[in-house]
């Protein structure tokens, strides 16, 4: 059973862009102060005309209030370099599954634009198909499920009515189970082929640009179709994986695939 078609939006870029830069599942947390510093000086230094972060640019996002002047923690610090990066640049920031409550009010603060899941780019005389990629992973079941349930207006209000330390308590908690889960070595569902190709034949596209699985790939969907999965970052050592940070950029040659870990402390 394929993925339900949601509404595609889609945005063209302005003619005077020549390089457009992708990035996704940054998982933005304090307890990985350096793949803050690597994302801090990419955004400082991107020599791209836009960049689109699709989705999971935090670990966890409770609500825009954490952001304000009365708190200067780590929500702010990454609300201050998204702001200092739209003065040169447009930036645009689709949700993901652990920063879905990100809001209009960030977006105005930083001065980003926030970008519906799925939209297509209309960019060099080709339509890129952009998405976070977790509507597409539909073997999950439970994760579906949980999907649609915080994803529902009321739920959202139902908790972001709640306090903010009672959020950061919830959310905590939350984040403690996934990384029990990834320790146990779970499975986890990949994005659904048929899916796919029903979303980029709706959007008439060629190729999905997506992020959440963090398999980074490009898989072959036939019939001239594909999609292109990006790069999760993790710069901070420890753990089993080795350090990642990777933007894909496109041109009027193709997509690239730039390696930030080698040049990040």
């Amino acid at each position: 059973m394929a993925a339900t078609v949601p509404h595609i939006a889609e945005l063209t870029a302005p003619l005077s862009w020549r390089t457009v830069d992708f990035i996704s599942d940054l998982h933005l947390h304090t307890s990985e102060p350096a793949t803050f510093t690597a994302w801090q000086r990419y955004m400082q230094s991107t020599p791209a005309d836009a960049v689109f972060i699709l989705g999971d640019l935090f670990e966890v996002w409770i609500g825009d209030d954490a952001v304000g002047d009365d708190k200067p923690g780590f929500e702010s610090r990454c609300a201050q370099v998204l702001g200092q990066a739209t003065h040169r640049l447009p930036v645009f920031f689709m949700h993901g599954n652990r920063d879905f409550l990100v809001g209009q009010r960030l977006m105005d603060l930083c001065g980003a634009t926030l970008l519906d899941d799925p939209t297509v780019l209309v960019f060099e005389g080709a339509r890129w198909l952009l998405s976070h990629g977790d509507a597409l992973c539909i073997d999950d079941v439970d994760y579906m499920q949980f999907r649609r349930q915080v994803r529902s207006p009321q739920w959202q209000q139902n908790f972001l009515s709640k306090p903010l330390a009672e959020r950061q308590a919830i959310a905590s908690a939350l984040r403690r189970q996934s990384e029990a889960k990834k320790k146990s070595g779970a499975v986890y569902a990949d994005v659904d082929a048929p899916s796919a190709r029903q979303w980029l034949l709706a959007a008439n596209a060629g190729t999905l640009i997506h992020g959440h699985t963090h398999k980074p790939a490009e898989h072959d969907l036939l019939d001239g179709l594909r999609r292109v999965v990006l790069s999760d970052w993790h710069i901070d050592s420890g753990g089993a994986t080795a350090p990642r940070a990777e933007v894909m950029r496109l041109s009027a040659s193709g997509l690239q695939r730039i390696d930030l870990s080698r040049v990040s402390p």
